[in-house]
């Protein structure tokens, strides 16, 4: 498993799974699967997009001024308040307008409803930026350093999906076509 996602793991486990779960109205089991559907792939959608210049710029600055890591001193303020927090804004700059698309799938993988997956997403987008912006602090990494550790993460997570194209085959493993209910199962065991 990649650091960002073992930080996550570490961080939202356990009574956080079941504080979310109770704030969305869902099973504690469906909430972690959720969780993990969500969690690589915005790992994905941050390396994809810190793949140009100006992206990866764009994402390290934010990183730097915003997302420091201390997100995590707060997590019930987040999960209890997840209008109020910058997930929105910052699934705009992930996804841009293929965001509702990507809530979509994501959501039929998960099984849960668009909108209860558009909270997860909400509440998970704050805390992969503060796990990345935790780790470019602590590591004080440049731009450079920035992409670097996200490539390194993107690969030491064989199982991202592709979420803009068609989902890798090999990830498939129920047969079903969707490789996204298969990454979710497995790391949905890692948060409970």
């Amino acid at each position: 498993m990649n650091a960002l996602l073992q930080m996550l793991v570490q961080q939202i486990s356990g009574p956080t799974i079941d504080k979310i779960a109770n704030q969305l109205g869902i099973d504690p089991g469906v909430a972690a699967k959720a969780i993990g559907v969500a969690a690589p792939l915005l790992i994905s959608a941050l390396t994809r997009n810190s793949s140009n210049p100006s992206g990866a710029n764009s994402l390290h600055n934010a990183l730097v001024k915003d997302h420091d890591g201390s997100i995590f001193d707060n997590l019930g303020g987040l999960i209890n308040n997840v209008s109020g927090s910058s997930g929105s804004g910052i699934l705009k700059h992930i996804f841009g307008e293929d965001q509702s698309n990507v809530t979509s799938r994501l959501s039929r993988s998960a099984g849960v409803d668009a909108d209860t997956m558009s909270q997860i997403l909400q509440m998970m987008a704050p805390l992969v930026m503060g796990a990345l912006g935790k780790t470019t602090r602590e590591q004080n990494l440049d731009v450079s350093g920035m992409t670097d550790l996200l490539t390194k993460q993107q690969e030491a997570t064989p199982s991202q999906p592709n979420i803009f194209g068609s989902l890798n085959k090999m990830l498939d493993s129920d047969g079903d076509g969707n490789a996204l209910d298969d990454i979710g199962n497995v790391l949905g065991k890692l948060f409970r």
